[in-house]
């Protein structure tokens, strides 16, 4: 019972959390167009059927059930009628076009001191930051890392040039380098040498990661029905201590292990409940592959531990640590072939509200903190010259003020339906691929998390889990 009530909690919280950002959006709209006396006919939270609404003063203010955007509905503004629904009947006078611009600008502006404010709280209350030093786990004898002297304790200080800390560090460098093969540079003993290490692509996370785990027990998270993990006895939150008398440090490490052992029957000692236990399991043999298959989903360690930096980033840093982050995701999208990121690898509205459920789970402070980088974003992306945008509104209305006369009306409803229906291809392309890393999502809202208050920590973040074995 408590399960669901945590689940309900975090589900509200995310609600009212993507809530608030689009209507502080539309808000922005909606004040500039009284100020500048423009007719307004509806304001609604939400796109497709309505859930709740209400008319006073002659508009229309209603809630829908899709948590993906909404609108404020201006005669005067370029619209489509397709999207948000036929005007009233009734004339009225153009708007200027300084006027749209303003009106246009305003729903960004308005995320963008949303954003600006939440930095702020995020300032005082301070920024719970994850301690997953950059350590290297076990590494295979057989590996080519293993064979070029990379050892177990290793500790990685830099990736593609560019310094880290944390686990996080090298999984974000790695996946935005243009090139497969990466100089990474590794310290042990206080000597650093720099290896060219082969990154390949992970099918789970659609980004390519390093042959390099982090020194850590591995979770089992899922079990499949029927599978050899099943008979033995295993249950999702067993914490795996060895397999096969091998001490386990990384999950990498135990797949390899299951894999050379087909048909053989195996000790595995596992953490459940604080209690260590035995159980005999037998991978099974599959003759595709001739490896031992266990038929269950890994990932690092449940419990993840935060250091409080108190006082928070300030609002600068935080607001510039973000733009950054959309820099190089955008550089590294325009750099595609480079560096195997492409459109799928983006978040669509389950992605997003699925990362912001994870983040609300694990703390407060840590989904303020992408309440943040989800303002930012909706400010940026709908300031892009693309119909149905607010940028396409603006680019609109300095056409119209350079040719001194409004648009075609018929033009502009072609343009922004035609555009209308493939921005909601992308969305249901990105989508497609949300729903594909919901097991990833799973496996991270069932981590636990302990804050402990000290000062100024390393950033981190989880590894992914592995796939199926």
């Amino acid at each position: 019972m408590e399960t669901y009530l945590t689940y309900f909690a975090v589900g509200l919280a995310v609600v009212l959390m993507f809530g608030a950002s689009i209507f502080v959006h539309e808000l922005g709209h909606f004040l500039v167009a009284v100020a500048r006396k423009m007719r307004v006919e509806a304001f609604a939270i939400g796109l497709g059927p309505k859930i709740y609404s209400r008319v006073r003063n002659g508009i229309e203010y209603s809630v829908r059930w899709i948590p993906a955007g909404g609108f404020v509905r201006l005669p005067q503004m370029f619209t489509s009628e397709t999207l948000e629904g036929g005007t009233k009947t009734e004339e009225v006078p153009p708007a200027p076009p300084g006027s749209k611009i303003l009106v246009a600008f305003a729903g960004p502006a308005m995320n963008v001191v949303f954003a600006f404010l939440v930095a702020v709280v995020i300032y005082f209350v301070g920024l719970p930051v994850a301690v997953d030093p950059s350590i290297i786990g076990y590494v295979d004898p057989a590996s080519p890392e293993a064979k070029l002297g990379i050892r177990q304790g290793d500790r990685i200080v830099a990736v593609d040039g560019k310094p880290v800390s944390s686990w996080q560090d090298v999984q974000k460098n790695t996946a935005f380098a243009r090139t497969n093969v990466i100089g990474v540079a590794i310290e042990r003993e206080g000597v650093t040498n720099l290896y060219h290490l082969t990154a390949r692509m992970n099918d789970l996370v659609g980004i390519k990661l390093l042959n390099l785990d982090p020194k850590d027990h591995p979770v089992i998270v899922e079990v499949v029905s029927g599978s050899a993990a099943e008979k033995a006895g295993l249950k999702p939150g067993d914490q795996v201590l060895s397999f096969a008398d091998v001490p386990v440090v990384a999950q990498q490490q135990l797949v390899s292990l299951i894999r050379k052992r087909p048909g053989q029957a195996s000790d595995i000692h596992v953490q459940r409940d604080g209690q260590r236990l035995k159980f005999t399991v037998t991978p099974k043999f599959d003759p595709a592959t001739k490896n031992g298959l266990l038929g269950v989903m890994l990932t690092p360690s449940t419990t993840v531990v935060y250091q409080l930096q108190k006082p928070g980033p300030t609002p600068w840093e935080n607001i510039a640590g973000t733009l950054d982050m959309m820099g190089n995701t955008f550089s590294a999208l325009f750099h595609s072939k480079q560096t195997g990121i492409g459109a799928k690898d983006l978040s669509g509205p389950v992605g997003i509200i699925s990362n912001m459920a994870v983040q609300v789970k694990t703390d407060y402070r840590l989904a303020l903190n992408f309440l943040v980088l989800l303002n930012i974003n909706l400010a940026i992306l709908n300031l892009l010259p693309i119909p149905v945008l607010d940028g396409g509104h603006i680019l609109m209305a300095i056409i119209e003020k350079i040719r001194r006369r409004p648009l075609n009306m018929k033009f502009v409803e072609y343009a922004y339906t035609g555009f209308a229906v493939l921005l909601i291809s992308f969305m249901l392309y990105v989508t497609f691929f949300d729903f594909r890393r919901l097991p990833l999502f799973k496996a991270l809202l069932q981590h636990s998390s302990q804050v402990e208050e000290v000062a100024k920590p390393a950033p981190a973040e989880n590894p992914a889990p592995a796939p199926v074995r």
